[in-house]
């Protein structure tokens, strides 16, 4: 079988950078990915595998049922949309939607599970069980796709037993794939900060109520939250990047300042409290100094746990598959990604894809404007994904 399935990755691999291709010349934003939905539905379409179009808007759903009968149901998962970022690529397959590119490879994603779709669309004959094609719209804005789908049922009728993602990975040379169970990736929590004072002449502070003083203490108070009050042992970070004022200058004290920021971390328990203590933290502090602040939390994607049981047999399937040496731990990351809430409620296993080759300069990493891909590792993400699904499926314990 696995003889097979690496032929099949071969036969197929120049159709599948053609669809990683065109997908990657129309990206869409997220919650606007309706000619990338139309795209996939085609496909699957073309190669006979029933789907249903619409899920959370523009995602898409196929079921690949095995013909020797029914058994376990192993999910794949890749999302679809884009980020609003200018490509600086030149290439014949550069994005042709201005301000808008596929920098994080989630046409490599989609392309990749349609190939993994092909594949085992070619071998259901031999399958025991079903597979469940999930393509996932809106991973890069909150609230998530993925917790969008999970309210829609997709994770239902049939339900899966497991599920699996990939994620493109410069660092990674081509060819390589990485794996880490338990924790992985963070949570991803945004803040929104507005501090409120009086402003005036800042000749004259002592008539004033300075929101830019104010918010230096805030900041600093905050950041004693994570030091002084956060498990050591559990990895957490607070980052304000933006602060600005309204109406400031160089001698005019403003009447307010607004900040964004994020905050991560593994511990769900932990998550929650932090948030009420950096709100009664910030408005205590504000209050104090006798101003005002007003600390908005938008809970975003929570901890990313790869279940320890599936994700050593998906190594073990990718060592058997790829060979010991192309298969490496990874470290966890205070990176997030919104595959998180399907590991919240299922086993599930996301592991990186190799995708930098800097012999030929291909190493720029995701989210900027240079990022591409050693196209190589369409055949390894399409292979492996199927050979993994087989696995599982055939699992008897």
């Amino acid at each position: 079988m696995k003889e097979q399935v690496q032929a099949l990755a071969q036969q197929y691999h120049e159709e599948v950078i053609q669809l990683r291709r065109h997908i990657h010349q129309h990206p869409e934003l997220s919650f606007h990915e309706v000619e990338t939905g139309k795209f996939i539905a085609g496909k699957l379409q073309e190669w006979g595998i029933p789907f249903e179009h619409g899920v959370a808007d523009n995602g898409v759903v196929g079921l690949i049922e095995g013909k020797k009968g029914k058994g376990r149901v192993v999910a794949l998962r890749a999302d679809i949309d884009a980020l609003p970022i200018a490509e600086a690529n030149d290439v014949p397959y550069k994005s042709k939607n201005e301000g808008v590119m596929h920098a994080c490879g989630h046409d490599v994603h989609s392309s990749s599970l349609l190939g993994t779709a092909k594949i085992l669309n070619e071998l259901k004959d031999q399958i025991t069980g079903t597979i469940k094609l999930i393509f996932q719209p809106a991973e890069e804005m909150l609230p998530g796709g993925a917790s969008i789908m999970i309210k829609e049922g997709v994770l239902e009728n049939p339900a899966p037993a497991s599920i699996f993602g990939q994620h493109v990975h410069p660092p990674l040379q081509v060819g390589k794939v990485g794996f880490r169970p338990g924790m992985y990736m963070a949570s991803t929590d945004e803040l929104y900060m507005t501090v409120t004072g009086q402003g005036g002449h800042g000749a004259i502070p002592q008539n004033c109520i300075d929101p830019i003083v104010i918010t230096s203490h805030i900041i600093t108070a905050l950041q004693q939250v994570v030091s002084r009050r956060a498990n050591p042992t559990m990895p957490t970070v607070l980052t304000f990047g933006y602060i600005a004022s309204t109406g400031g200058s160089t001698n005019v004290i403003p009447n307010e300042v607004k900040l964004k920021g994020t905050f991560r971390t593994y511990d769900e328990q932990w998550r929650y409290e932090a948030h009420r203590i950096m709100k009664e933290v910030a408005e205590g502090m504000a209050k104090s100094m006798g101003g005002v602040c007003d600390l908005h939390v938008a809970n975003g994607y929570p901890a990313l746990i790869n279940n320890p049981d599936l994700t050593r047999n998906a190594k073990t399937y990718a060592v058997e598959y790829l060979g010991a040496d192309n298969v490496v731990d990874l470290p966890m990351r205070m990176t997030g990604e919104d595959f998180a809430y399907y590991s919240q409620v299922m086993p599930a296993c996301f592991y990186r894809l190799g995708t930098g080759n800097p012999a030929k300069g291909i190493n720029s990493p995701i989210h900027t404007n240079t990022f591409n891909v050693d196209e190589q590792c369409l055949k390894v993400s399409t292979g492996l994904m199927a050979w993994m699904t087989l696995q599982e499926l055939g699992r008897t314990s």
